[in-house]
């Protein structure tokens, strides 16, 4: 199974938000913000942290790829 997180850096673009300060408003670790760069599985728990800094849905931020 593949994932993209594109989505997730277009809504930081769009917010005017770097990974540094996703990584600080979520308090997820630099190893989990090299693993959603390089578009690896992170927790579930980590994508509702991100979708609740982000006020969005979990489809907003990242897609499954075939």
């Amino acid at each position: 199974m593949l994932i993209s997180y594109n989505k997730l850096w277009k809504i930081l673009i769009d917010k005017k938000m770097n990974k540094t300060q996703l990584k600080e408003a979520t308090g997820i670790g630099t190893t989990t913000l090299s693993k959603l760069s390089k578009d690896e599985l992170v927790s579930m728990e980590v994508m509702v942290k991100i979708c609740r800094v982000l006020s969005c849905n979990i489809g907003d931020v990242m897609d499954v790829v075939q």
